[in-house]
């Protein structure tokens, strides 16, 4: 059993007062991810007391079954712990069932950098049989990032996208963002066609890049994650990726061995609060989870650096100076390291597929025109981080970090 850090240890250590667990926060105008007033959208009321797009752009949303609904009455418990067995440790890593050798003269595989990244052509994602789904779990998690073209899975409807994504995991139900009507599984992103709609990001900041790994704050966060793309603008609006293993494997040993016993606290307080400030809804109460900075993959056996800017608040073991010192180099590691990053770009059909156990991303605006952008997002939970893989699925490995215990000013 690992050590154990309680709300007590941070009470009685010399080092971390208290107010170790005072998460102070400014929420900008942009939020920790873009959901600005204009991105929620929800301009009407329905007669069920349900918040919709209004009438102008729900008449011309091409896919209007996956536009987003906010339900200020829909809630749900705490997510509890459950042991979580990779469907990629069951997979042939020959890959037998996702490239069988009848259609290899079909496919189309290209490596976007040598360590990050592929792109593949004539694959369809929905005809995959149980076999080939472990075996792409494999192959996401071996590239970290894989982006499929021409995919029919979004002609399918929301109803298909659940069932599809339940092989990979407990799907994540999200606290705050969209969901198409009765398909609160999937996480919909909504945005008008309103070349005048970003001016709010740039009117306090100067870019619109905001890193993060998808809800790290939740005790399991998710793993392999599937994003289509529904309507977006001719260019522009790209995902971008951060290699987290090719992050951490530059670290010098010395530093290796002291970010190895770090832990972070990730809160989802800030995001609750941004929905709140604009009017949207909170479908349970915010969590604050603690995982190890450093995190071994389940599956490539490898290290990784777990922290992003989005969620990740402060090393516990640290002073707040010394905290912000450490996170602040680790961030510029990973944000602004060029050569272990890819930019995967859009266009109608994409479906891109990464693990979030490795990447960290960011979604881009990088378009002025009045074009829509709406994607979908299929979430699948998966095991607690842990430092050590002698640890996985041991569910006393770190208490729950409750979050009346993470005051905010």
């Amino acid at each position: 059993m690992a050590p154990v850090i309680t709300s007590s240890t941070f009470e009685q250590s010399p080092t971390n007062q208290t107010e170790s667990l005072h998460l102070n926060f400014e929420t900008d105008k942009q939020g920790y991810s873009g959901y600005t007033r204009s991105n929620f959208g929800h301009d009407e009321t329905d007669a069920s007391g349900i918040l919709v797009l209004d009438a102008k752009h729900r008449a011309r949303a091409k896919y209007p079954e996956f536009l987003p609904t906010w339900d200020p009455t829909e809630k749900y418990a705490a997510l509890e712990f459950h042991p979580y067995e990779d469907p990629a440790l069951s997979a042939d890593p020959t890959f037998p069932n996702l490239f069988p050798d009848s259609k290899k003269k079909e496919f189309k595989v290209k490596r976007i950098t040598p360590k990050l990244g592929s792109e593949i052509k004539n694959i369809q994602l929905s005809a995959l049989s149980d076999a080939a789904k472990n075996e792409l779990a494999l192959f996401v998690a071996q590239r970290g990032v894989v982006v499929f073209r021409d995919q029919d899975l979004i002609s399918k409807g929301p109803e298909f996208s659940v069932e599809f994504g339940k092989h990979f995991g407990r799907l994540h139900i999200h606290q705050t963002s969209g969901h198409p009507r009765n398909v609160p599984e999937l996480h919909v992103v909504h945005t008008r066609p309103d070349k005048n709609g970003f001016e709010n990001i740039f009117e306090d900041n100067i870019n619109s890049v905001r890193w993060h790994s998808d809800v790290s704050y939740e005790l399991q966060p998710p793993s392999y994650t599937f994003l289509s793309i529904l309507e977006a603008p001719e260019s522009g609006g790209d995902t971008l990726f951060a290699d987290s293993v090719e992050a951490y494997e530059r670290l010098s040993p010395t530093f290796k061995k002291f970010v190895g016993g770090l832990h972070v606290i990730h809160s989802a307080l800030e995001q609750a609060a941004t929905s709140k400030q604009n009017g949207g809804v909170q479908r349970r109460k915010p969590v604050a989870n603690i995982h190890p900075l450093v995190r071994e993959h389940p599956v490539l056996k490898k290290k990784s650096l777990y922290l992003n800017q989005g969620f990740g608040r402060r090393i516990v073991e640290l002073k707040k100076p010394e905290s912000d010192a450490v996170l602040n180099f680790l961030f510029d590691l990973v944000n602004n390291s060029l050569d272990l990053q890819i930019r995967a770009n859009w266009e109608p059909g994409t479906v891109t597929v990464w693990d979030n156990r490795r990447v960290n991303h960011s979604a881009s605006v990088g378009w002025d025109s009045e074009s829509a952008r709406h994607v979908v997002r299929i979430t699948p939970q998966a095991e607690r981080p842990v430092e050590d893989l002698k640890f996985l699925n041991d569910s006393t490995y770190y208490p729950a970090l409750n979050s009346d215990e993470v005051s905010n000013h």
